[in-house]
């Protein structure tokens, strides 16, 4: 995840800079000494997911700078004091550290606004799902562009018409978070997209856009539940 820091006290920003790059799924893409230039460079930007924002600073006071911005994203207060935290709430913040911050509480306040992150990514993605590509991003497959999905040793293979993805994840846990009348198990290892067959032959499976050598197996224990789902004409 793409974060900034703003905070007038250098110290402090050094500490928060050392934390992030300590951390795999955070990314530093610039920091700032004060919320007048954040707020330029954040309005020329929108791919920043977290901001780590002091609140006393000259100039411009960090919550003047969430009244001036929209569509924020995941801010975390960085304070050296407490009697903001009750302000804080009133602009939905993942969290509110106080100075000095030990690097635990920094990882429990960033792990928070991952999660967070995740959640509201796939609320917004209702034709398709989103996978993390590397530590701090994450790519959206749209469930049209899907044709199968297939156990691995110890990973889940999703092949889409255009390229293979590969993610740590079960098969269950997987089919549960797709359309049920879409995706449908056939076979211990496999999961298929049934708007993607092009024809079914002696318990074989051949989707659109593959290789004609490649087919997946229907098996005996799924077969049932899967005809019941095609739309078939002459039975």
């Amino acid at each position: 995840m793409q974060c900034i820091i703003i905070d007038d006290d250098k110290v402090s920003r050094l500490v928060i800079e050392k934390y992030i790059k300590k951390t795999d799924f955070l990314e530093l893409t610039e920091t700032f000494d004060n919320a007048v230039d954040a707020a330029n460079f954040f309005n020329s930007k929108n791919k920043t997911e977290i901001i780590f924002l002091d609140i006393e600073m000259p100039g411009m006071s960090g919550v003047e700078f969430l009244e001036i911005l929209d569509n924020l994203p995941q801010i975390i207060i960085v304070s050296a004091k407490e009697k903001y935290a009750l302000q804080a709430i009133e602009y939905d913040v993942t969290d509110y550290l106080l100075k000095p911050v030990s690097y635990s509480r920094f990882l429990k306040a960033g792990t928070r606004a991952k999660n967070k992150y995740e959640e509201e990514a796939a609320k917004l993605s209702p034709e398709g799902i989103f996978i993390k590509s590397s530590s701090s991003s994450f790519v959206r497959l749209f469930y049209d562009d899907v044709l199968f999905i297939e156990a691995m040793e110890n990973y889940v293979l999703i092949q889409t018409t255009t390229k293979k993805h590969t993610i740590h994840f079960t098969m269950k846990a997987l089919l549960d978070k797709l359309p049920s009348g879409k995706f449908i198990r056939v076979h211990r290892s496999f999961i298929v997209n049934r708007d993607k067959i092009e024809r079914i032959e002696n318990n074989l499976i051949f989707m659109q856009s593959l290789e004609k050598s490649k087919s997946i197996p229907l098996s005996k224990s799924y077969k049932d539940d899967f005809m019941k789902k095609l739309n078939i004409v002459n039975k």
